[in-house]
């Protein structure tokens, strides 16, 4: 199915209205997490797991060089922590 669909301001974003008859063929619900990736032609929008729906393995498969953090230095123990 091809739709064309109008890009409309949602708050500080943009958004669109993805058709019943899409959403229901997809079984895309509300509350639903998806991944949007940029590509050469344009965007790719397909749904998503849920955190609860993740196991450890699949978590770190997902840290890359361009996602993951540096250490953050929180200061001295303040109390009885043992570092």
């Amino acid at each position: 199915m091809e739709a064309i669909l109008k890009i409309q301001k949602w708050g500080n974003g943009l958004g669109i209205n993805i058709p019943s008859v899409v959403a229901n063929d997809l079984s895309l619900k509300e509350g639903l997490y998806v991944r949007v990736q940029k590509n050469r032609n344009g965007i790719n929008i397909e749904p998503k797991k849920t955190i609860a729906s993740y196991n450890l393995t699949d978590m770190l498969n997902e840290i890359t060089d361009n996602n993951i953090h540096h250490c953050i230095e929180t200061g001295k123990p303040l109390g009885n922590e043992l570092w």
